[in-house]
């Protein structure tokens, strides 16, 4: 008998019961077990809560013992108040509505929605640091990062440990329910530290900009919300390259979340970053921000704030004050004619490395010259003062002082595969010249034939070795890097011809001396060393040998330029194609100074150079601060000879050089005549024509050259003649 239509269907509602038996049994298993978790959750919530209390009083904190930096002398250049003294407590209201924005689009773009914790975000920073195997995302929100500020001890606040993450969020949730978002805001914006000893907006404002925080912009306000994530890395006036790209991204992540519209974002974007001073009561103050930079990252914000440092550093005030002065009068003489409006300056001793002296700008207080940046220590392009480790390099293998080169029209071809025609700044060409007198005129094709000679590699071993910190990639730069194609700090350059005064031993710059504590433990006391060997000594004072010969320059920089002292002394200009940046640099047995003149936001100055521009200012600080100093004479090391050459050809003299002269060699790379001497007069030598056409030239060379492979190469070197020399 067939199953009718009805039997069919009782039959599948038999068959599925157990199935609807079985998924009402995993709903209730699932329900008692999320039930049992958010038990779980609760009772670990409640006892997190008995165990991490919300304090009473939000805002109790201890006052702070001062720290205090001193110069050399204990002459006291500023004092650093605690967290208490340096704050100042401003309504939400009183605050602009795109500072707001920022740090939350910065910091916590869910602040509104979140109850003090993001568990997406928690989650996202977990996978991340391990990804990155290091802790690197934090994941915090504004509540949390709060609760880090005010009510964790520092100490705590440092610590990555699961039982310090609970605790933190613990806190935060209580903080979340306690307060409105704009009650936590508030207290997050008016306690938050900004950098350079500022907590708070207010602070910040008026240390960043010296101007209140309701009167910021969208630009400023972006800067100010990008440095809490990190201090130190993103202050503007230690590093305002990194600054401007933080800026950068939190303009972009205001957008991102509505609040700022594309051509906002791009009119803030190129907004120069206007800063100003943050305030009185301080010395030196590209300096002491320098030296509470280098605190920070050695002991630790809390340490600064609270320890009651007394901190003493290598700055000799008296000197600073000189530097100051000259700097500032110096710069106003060129500012009218030269468009020139900033300076720096940096002294060295050179046998410690102690920095005795920082000026970052011509004036610290003027924020139309970006006055607060440290341009000490902001990477810019050398010029020709990079020069003398191109030189070191060569004088370290196989090339003398007495080397000739010549310096006629030359191509050489980049990695592009395209011509590079170097120019000498007299836009002249000088023919057959020695290695002495390429350097101390700063004749351009010469050098750049000698880098090609020595190798990317071997100019920057030397340069990183002196203590050059910048330029670590070779493949980045090509053949005019000798000219100043890359980036250097003037702390760094300065720095790294001291290696050259100090017969080629390198000290790193000093900046602190001696730290003590509260109590008068001493935490740091600085100790002299050898140093390191940089180059060889003899080297060194080939380099010093050269820069110090006055007669040897007097064809480019006349006998009597600033770059001569009342005593000996060696330096080296730099100037930047379309006057961008002068440079002079130079030392004597007992201090070494760099100078940098030029605008801080790379505006082009007009027809200044480094012997005009930033020469004067060297020669004036050098002679002042050496007033008190007996001359004395640079140390010639062993292992040198002195002998006689014939400059024209770099070789010792015969009976037909009338123009001999001494030059200095390490012992056994003097030169010696070879069985076949080059030639000693031009191939051809015609007078020039009057009325001013040019002769066709065949050469004809003499037969016991026929077998030497010929490189002709030519130049008009001597007023009415013209000379063709056979190399």
């Amino acid at each position: 008998m067939q199953p009718t239509a009805t039997d069919i269907t009782a039959t599948a509602r038999e068959a599925k019961r157990p199935a609807r038996r079985r998924l009402r049994r995993l709903l209730r298993w699932a329900f008692g077990l999320l039930a049992a978790l958010a038990l779980a959750l609760i009772v670990g919530m409640l006892v997190l809560f008995h165990i991490y209390p919300l304090p009473t009083n939000l805002n109790a904190y201890v006052p702070a013992p001062s720290t205090r930096i001193m110069d050399r002398n204990g002459n006291l250049l500023y004092e650093v108040l605690g967290p208490g003294g340096r704050r100042v407590t401003v309504p939400l209201a009183g605050m602009p509505l795109a500072l707001r924005q920022a740090t939350i689009a910065a910091e916590d773009a869910s602040f509104y929605s979140n109850h003090g914790i993001d568990p997406l975000a928690i989650v996202r920073s977990f996978l991340l640091d391990a990804r990155l195997e290091r802790p690197a995302y934090g994941g915090s929100t504004i509540t949390q990062q709060l609760v880090r500020t005010i009510l964790l001890t520092p100490a705590e606040g440092r610590q990555r440990s699961l039982g310090r993450k609970l605790h933190e969020a613990a806190l935060a949730l209580q903080l979340s329910a306690r307060l409105s978002k704009d009650d936590t805001l508030a207290l997050y914006l008016n306690n938050v530290y900004y950098g350079n000893l500022a907590y708070g907006v207010e602070a910040a404002a008026e240390g960043y900009f010296g101007r209140p925080v309701s009167t910021l912009d969208i630009a400023q306000c972006a800067l100010l919300a990008g440095i809490p994530r990190a201090p130190t890395q993103y202050n503007p006036l230690i590093s305002p390259n990194a600054a401007r790209a933080r800026r950068h991204t939190v303009l972009r992540l205001m957008r991102g979340n509505g609040y700022i519209t594309a051509a906002q974002e791009q009119e803030a974007d190129s907004e120069p970053l206007g800063l100003a001073a943050p305030g009185q009561g301080i010395l030196a103050p590209h300096f002491v921000y320098y030296v509470v930079s280098q605190l920070e990252q050695r002991y630790g914000r809390d340490a600064l704030e609270r320890g009651g440092l007394q901190v003493t550093t290598s700055l000799d005030l008296n000197m600073q004050r000189q530097a100051e002065s000259i700097v500032r009068l110096d710069v106003q003489k060129l500012r009218k004619d030269h468009n020139v409006h900033d300076g720096a300056l940096v002294a060295l001793d050179p046998r410690t490395g102690q920095i005795l002296t920082m000026v970052g700008s011509a004036d610290y207080t003027d924020r139309a010259i970006d006055g607060a940046v440290n341009v000490a220590v902001a990477p810019r392009q050398p010029g020709s003062a990079i020069k003398p480790f191109t030189y070191a390099a060569a004088f370290s293998r196989d090339y003398t002082p007495a080397t000739v080169v010549n310096d006629v029209p030359t191509a050489f071809r980049t990695k592009e595969g395209l011509p590079f025609l170097p120019q000498n700044y007299d836009l002249q060409f000088h023919g057959p010249v020695t290695l002495r007198t390429a350097l101390a005129n700063s004749y351009n094709v010469p050098a750049v034939k000698v880098l090609n000679h020595v190798g990317m590699a071997a100019m920057l071993n030397v340069a990183h070795a002196a203590g050059i910190t910048t330029m670590n990639d070779e493949h980045r730069f090509g053949l005019a890097l000798t000219l100043g194609g890359g980036e250097v700090r003037l702390l760094d350059l300065t720095d790294a011809y001291a290696s050259f005064d100090t017969g080629g031993m390198h000290h790193d710059p000093v900046a602190i001396l001696r730290v003590a504590d509260g109590q008068g433990k001493v935490l740091y006391d600085w100790q002299a060393t050898a140093g390191r060997r940089a180059i060889s000594a003899q080297v060194a004072y080939l380099i010093t040998s050269v820069l110090s010969d006055n007669a040897a320059r007097t064809p480019e920089f006349g006998d009597s330029s600033p770059l001569l002292l009342d005593r000996p002394a060696a330096a080296k200009t730099g100037t930047t194609s379309d006057f961008h940046d002068n440079w002079t640099v130079g030392y004597t047995p007992d201090l070494v100074a760099g100078v940098w003149v030029g605008n801080a936001d790379n505006t082009p100055m007009r027809d200044v150079t480094g012997i005009s521009g930033a020469a004067p200012i060297w020669h004036d600080f050098m002679e002042a601060a050496l007033r008190q100093v007996a001359a004395r004479d640079f140390t010639r090391p062993s292992g040198l000879v002195d002998e006689a050459i014939c400059p024209r050809t770099g070789l010792p003299p015969d009976n037909t050089c009338t123009d001999q002269m001494e030059e200095v060699f390490v012992a056994g790379t003097q030169p010696h005549r070879p069985a076949h001497p080059p030639l000693q007069q031009p191939v051809v030598a015609l007078g020039a024509p009057a009325d001013g056409s040019q002769y066709q030239i065949s050469l004809s060379v003499p037969l016991i050259y026929q077998a030497i492979p010929i490189d002709v190469q030519s130049t008009a070197i001597r007023p009415g003649t013209l000379e063709v020399y056979v190399d």
